[in-house]
């Protein structure tokens, strides 16, 4: 296939936009939560780990922890035993420790609304803090990349790049500022619910006009 040109790909990342827009008008962060802390904690707990597992643990976790000085008040072993269900579990129970002691100490017990201040926290990178800032506070700093959105930016042609970090730059320079929270969830519903990993509904896709992988057969990761 020629090679695209840099206008036309930002063109047609417009017509995506506007396709998954459309096919998933109610797209959302699919972790339960109230409140920036129960998201923080919620996407602390989702690293490689399904969002419908965590919204089981934290069913009760949210129930039982209200406020940050609740996760610091416990000892370490008992937040464990409350996560246990989920990958991880130790690592992410000192994490969530250390993180809501950083917030007492630091943030007045409040959750900050800057990428700055967020990824000083224990357990928070790039990602989880975009999380936050675009689902809690309304705020696009940045594009989630998770594998969904990883893998379905490679496989409609927006980039080639395989990390997370150069996954995003590829896609701002895409999409219009406005969209970059909201791009996230439309890739993941979509994802999640027509364009699979091994078997992708090519037949049915509501954006496979616009998809090189659709028409050359090479379903790229």
């Amino acid at each position: 296939m020629p090679r695209e040109s840099n206008r036309a790909k930002v063109a047609r990342s417009e017509k995506i936009i506007d396709g998954l827009r459309a096919t998933y008008p109610d797209a959302h962060c699919e972790l339960d939560h109230r409140n920036p802390l129960e998201l923080l904690i919620s996407t602390i707990l989702s690293a490689q780990c399904t969002d419908k597992q965590v919204n089981i643990v934290t069913a009760d976790l949210f129930r039982k922890y209200r406020r940050v000085a609740d996760y610091t008040a416990v000892p370490l072993e008992e937040l464990q035993e409350d996560i246990k269900r989920i990958g991880l579990f130790r690592n992410k129970a000192k994490s969530i420790q250390n993180c809501c002691r950083a917030l007492v100490e630091s943030h007045g017990g409040k959750v900050p609304a800057t990428m700055d201040e967020l990824v000083t926290l224990a357990g928070v990178g790039r990602k989880t803090a975009n999380v936050v800032l675009g689902n809690a506070f309304g705020i696009n700093e940045g594009i989630v990349v998770d594998t969904h959105v990883g893998r379905l930016a490679r496989r409609l042609g927006l980039t080639a790049e395989k990390t997370p970090e150069k996954v995003e730059v590829a896609l701002q320079k895409l999409v219009s500022h406005d969209d970059w929270t909201m791009l996230s969830h439309w890739l993941i519903f979509h994802g999640r619910r027509r364009c699979s990993a091994r078997k992708p509904e090519c037949a049915e896709c509501e954006i496979a006009l616009l998809c090189p992988s659709e028409k050359d057969g090479e379903y790229r990761e």
